[in-house]
C-alpha cells in the first residue's frame, strides 16, 4: 500500500514567463452583437478555467465572423480582443486608439468583423510584461477580381500599462511585410530557446512562406522560404503542432501540405502533399492533436486523421467522421457541417459548422488513433448563433528544446519537480472537482485513491493542458488522495467528497 502526504491546496506560483501565461487562452468569444435582438442573437462566451468549456450568454459590442484573436492574463481574465476591424479592452469598450485597424474598403464592407480565418494573432512581446504584438491583415484588393489578397502584413502594438491598465494602441497598422499575401492563416510557434516566436504567413500565387522572428530586440525580422504547393488566393487554415515540430496548411484548391519545422533555425523541410482529398468548396480546416501525433483535416463533409509520425504520412489517412445530415432546427438548409477547427485548453478540438448555427462539433479524444478519437458532431450547444468563429491561439506554453543549439536562455522551460504544485477546487466537493497544474509537454496520468490506498479512478492528462475536471459521483463520502504524474514529475493533493 502506497503512503501519501496530505498536501494543502496551494496557489500555483509562476516561476517563468511560461507559467505567467497559465490562463492566457482561457476565453473564447463568438457570435453577433446582441443589439440586433435577444437570444439566439448575442455572444457565446467560453470559459475553460474549470477544466471544461463553461458556455454562457454574453452581451458585448463586438461581433465576430471568422477573424478573432484574444488574450487573457494568468488567472484567465480577458485582457483585450479583436475581430479585425477594431480592438476592445477588458471593459468591452473600444481600446484607446483601438479603432481603425486594417482600414480600407473591406473593413467598410464588413464593419461587424472580417471573414478571414486566422486574420489576427496576439503575442506578448518577449521580455516584456506590458507590450503585446497584434499581427493582422485584410482583403486589400476589394472589390475582388478573382479572389481576396492582402497587400501587407500589419503590426499593431498594445501597451497594457496605459489608460489605467486597460491598454492603448501605441503603433497601428505598421506594414511589417509589404507584398501580395494570402489573407489570414497567420500562425506561430515558439522558438527553440523558449522565449522568442516564429510567425508565419504565405505569399499569394507562390510557394513562398514569410517567417518573422519575434524577439525582445526591436521589431520582428523577416525571412522567407519556398516549399510546398504554389497557392492561389485561398482560405482554410495553417497550424503548427503543439510541440512545434510539424506544420500543416490546407485549402481545397491546392490540397494539404504537411512538413517538418526546425524551431531553432526556422526552416521547413520534408514536405508531403495530399491532393487526393475530396474537393468541397467551403470553409475547410486543420488542427493537430495535443500530443502532436495526429493531424485532423475537416473539409465540410468529412474529417480525416493523419498520423504525422508515420513513415508514410499520406498512407495513414483515415476517415474518422462524415457529416450526418444534421441541420439547424427550424432552418433545414443550414447544415451543421465540419469546417474550421481549434485545439482548446481542455485538450479537445472544436469544429465550426460553416453556417450560422447554435452548434459546434468536438473531437473528444484527439490523441487516440482511429474512430476512437470520437468526433462528436453538433454536440456543443451554444446560447447564440455564431458564424465560423474560433480564436487564433498558438501553443503559448511551449518551452525550449533542452540541449539544442538554441538552448541558451535560462528561466524558460517546463516545470521541474519542485515546481509541481496542484490546486483543486471546490474542496470539499459534492461529486465533481477541477484540478489545475503547470503545463507539461507530455501526457500525464491522474489517479485517485481512497484512504487505505485503493485506486478508485484513473484518467489520462492531455499534453499542454492546464486543467482536468473529474467526476466522482457514486463514490462514498470521505477523504481521497489525487496524484498526477508525468514521467519523473508528480504531485498529490487531498480532496474531501461530501454528497450528503
Amino acid at each position: 500500500m502506497e503512503k501519501y502526504l496530505i498536501v494543502l491546496c496551494l496557489c500555483f506560483l509562476c516561476r517563468s514567463e511560461l507559467y505567467a501565461q497559465q490562463g492566457v487562452s482561457n476565453i473564447w468569444l463568438l457570435g453577433y452583437d446582441s443589439d440586433v435582438g435577444t437570444p439566439p442573437w448575442g455572444i457565446s462566451h467560453f470559459d475553460f478555467i474549470s477544466g471544461s468549456a463553461v458556455i454562457t450568454y454574453d452581451s458585448i459590442g463586438m461581433e465576430f465572423r471568422h477573424t478573432h484573436a484574444n488574450i487573457s492574463d494568468a488567472q484567465g481574465n480577458l485582457l483585450f480582443y479583436t475581430n479585425g476591424v477594431f480592438i476592445a479592452d477588458a471593459t468591452n469598450d473600444t481600446m484607446q486608439n483601438g479603432s481603425g485597424i486594417n482600414p480600407g474598403a473591406y473593413s467598410n464592407l464588413v464593419p461587424d468583423g472580417h471573414l478571414i480565418p486566422q486574420g489576427a494573432l496576439i503575442l506578448k512581446k518577449p521580455g516584456t510584461n506590458n507590450l503585446y504584438y497584434i499581427f493582422h491583415n485584410s482583403a486589400d484588393n476589394y472589390p475582388f477580381g478573382i479572389g481576396s489578397v492582402a497587400y501587407q502584413l500589419s503590426l499593431s502594438i498594445v501597451d497594457l500599462d496605459l489608460n489605467g491598465g486597460l491598454g492603448s494602441v501605441i503603433l497601428k497598422n505598421y506594414p511589417i511585410i509589404s507584398d501580395t499575401l494570402n489573407c489570414g492563416k497567420i500562425t506561430a510557434t515558439r522558438h527553440a530557446n523558449g522565449r522568442d516566436w516564429w510567425v508565419v504567413c504565405h505569399r499569394v500565387n507562390t510557394n513562398t512562406f514569410y517567417k518573422l522572428l519575434v524577439t525582445p530586440f526591436g521589431l520582428p525580422t523577416v525571412t522567407s522560404q519556398t516549399i510546398g504547393a504554389i497557392r492561389q488566393w485561398d482560405s482554410g487554415q495553417a497550424k503548427f503542432s503543439s510541440d512545434g515540430s510539424k506544420f500543416a496548411y490546407y485549402y481545397y484548391f491546392n490540397g494539404l501540405d504537411i512538413m517538418d519545422f526546425d524551431r531553432c533555425t526556422g526552416d521547413f523541410s520534408n514536405c508531403v502533399s495530399d491532393v487526393t482529398l475530396p474537393f468541397h468548396p467551403g470553409n475547410v480546416g486543420c488542427e493537430f492533436s495535443p500530443n502532436s501525433q495526429f493531424l485532423y483535416v475537416s473539409n465540410v463533409f468529412k474529417v480525416y486523421q493523419y498520423d504525422v509520425t508515420s513513415a508514410n504520412i499520406l498512407a495513414s489517412r483515415m476517415e474518422v467522421a462524415a457529416w450526418d445530415s444534421f441541420a439547424q432546427p427550424g432552418i433545414p438548409q443550414l447544415g451543421a457541417y465540419l469546417c474550421l477547427s481549434q485545439l482548446a485548453p481542455d485538450g479537445k478540438i472544436y469544429i465550426t459548422t460553416g453556417n450560422g448555427t447554435t452548434y459546434m462539433g468536438r473531437i473528444n479524444n484527439p490523441d487516440v488513433a482511429g474512430l476512437a478519437c470520437d468526433v462528436a458532431q453538433h454536440s456543443v450547444v451554444l446560447p447564440a448563433y455564431y458564424f465560423n468563429t474560433l480564436p487564433n491561439h498558438p501553443n503559448f506554453f511551449l518551452g525550449k528544446i533542452p540541449g539544442s543549439p538554441c538552448d541558451t536562455i535560462t528561466g524558460v522551460g517546463i516545470a521541474e519537480p519542485e515546481d509541481l504544485v496542484l490546486k483543486l477546487f471546490p474542496n470539499p466537493t459534492t461529486g465533481e472537482f477541477t484540478i489545475s497544474f503547470p503545463v507539461q509537454q507530455g501526457s500525464g496520468l491522474l489517479q485517485l485513491f481512497d484512504v487505505v490506498g485503493n485506486k478508485v479512478k484513473e484518467e489520462v492528462i492531455s499534453p499542454w493542458s492546464q486543467y482536468k475536471q473529474i467526476e466522482i459521483t457514486g463514490l462514498p463520502d470521505g477523504i481521497y488522495f489525487c496524484k498526477i504524474k508525468w514521467d519523473k514529475i508528480e504531485g498529490r493533493v487531498k480532496v474531501v467528497n461530501v454528497t450528503k
